[in-house]
């Protein structure tokens, strides 16, 4: 209804809306349409990667499912998103989580060459590198997305909210468990810095431009450079999206 409302507002794109949305008979034919679209190069065109995509998406119904709850995800939680078109089209934040799922499903197939290609093009395309081993849940808005880095062994849970250029970096050079382990409903604000394999209990809120190196507790805001707990408990922070400390440093 909305893509149909939008071609009819804006002539000049209809046939971008067709094409994209309202000519497919179900969202998952959209979404291995939309990404093909902003995956292809040189090397693979965007019929190839509508192919790779479907597979996926035939293969694991669930690789839908979650983008349907990214989507939601960010029209509850981004005020600047006006409509669940709005993602689905144009934000790159999406785009980019929805590129991972895909490789993430080919990692697990034994493609790894595969996988790394569109690990590469999800980073050139949106700036956003997330390695195809990583785990993420559903219900993610990476908001804004600019230099967003997740590393290999990392995990996220569900309902996180990540916000632009936040890394979950691993420490030391040898091939182990090395990344952050971040828990469900948990808020990452813009330029945080989590580093190895810490976990980050649910619902945490960690303050923007923070560097984080010990566990963080369920609940918890931490903040600064090494990040340290400020305030009392806080609740659904990936949700309120509230990243204000009170005067003191302590969480409003």
């Amino acid at each position: 209804m909305e893509a149909a409302s939008a071609a009819a507002e804006e002539p000049m794109l209809a046939s971008f809306v067709n094409a994209a949305i309202l000519r497919h008979d179900s969202f998952a034919a959209a979404l291995a349409h939309r990404m093909a679209e902003k995956l292809e190069d040189k090397q693979l065109d965007a019929l190839v990667i509508n192919d790779v995509v479907h597979e996926a998406l035939r293969a694991d119904p669930q690789i839908a499912q979650h983008a349907a709850a990214d989507m939601l995800a960010i029209a509850e939680r981004d005020p600047a998103c006006r409509s669940l078109l709005q993602p689905f089209l144009y934000f790159k934040g999406f785009h980019a989580t929805q590129g991972h799922r895909i490789a993430h499903w080919l990692w697990h197939e034994g493609r790894e060459t595969l996988a790394f290609h569109l690990q590469s093009r999800v980073s050139e395309r949106f700036g956003v590198d997330i390695n195809p081993a990583a785990r993420i849940g559903q219900g993610i808005m990476i908001d804004h997305a600019t230099g967003v880095v997740i590393g290999e062994t990392a995990v996220v849970g569900d309902d996180c909210s990540i916000l632009q250029g936040v890394t979950l970096g691993g420490t030391g050079a040898a091939g182990i468990d090395r990344h952050p382990k971040v828990g469900n409903g948990v808020l990452l604000g813009a330029g945080a810095q989590v580093l190895g394999n810490i976990t980050i209990g649910d619902e945490a809120r960690i303050a923007a431009g923070s560097v984080v190196l010990k566990p963080v507790p369920p609940r918890c805001t931490v903040a600064g450079v090494p990040a340290k707990p400020v305030g009392g408990p806080c609740a659904k922070p990936s949700k309120t999206m509230d990243q204000t400390l009170d005067d003191t440093g302590g969480a409003k």
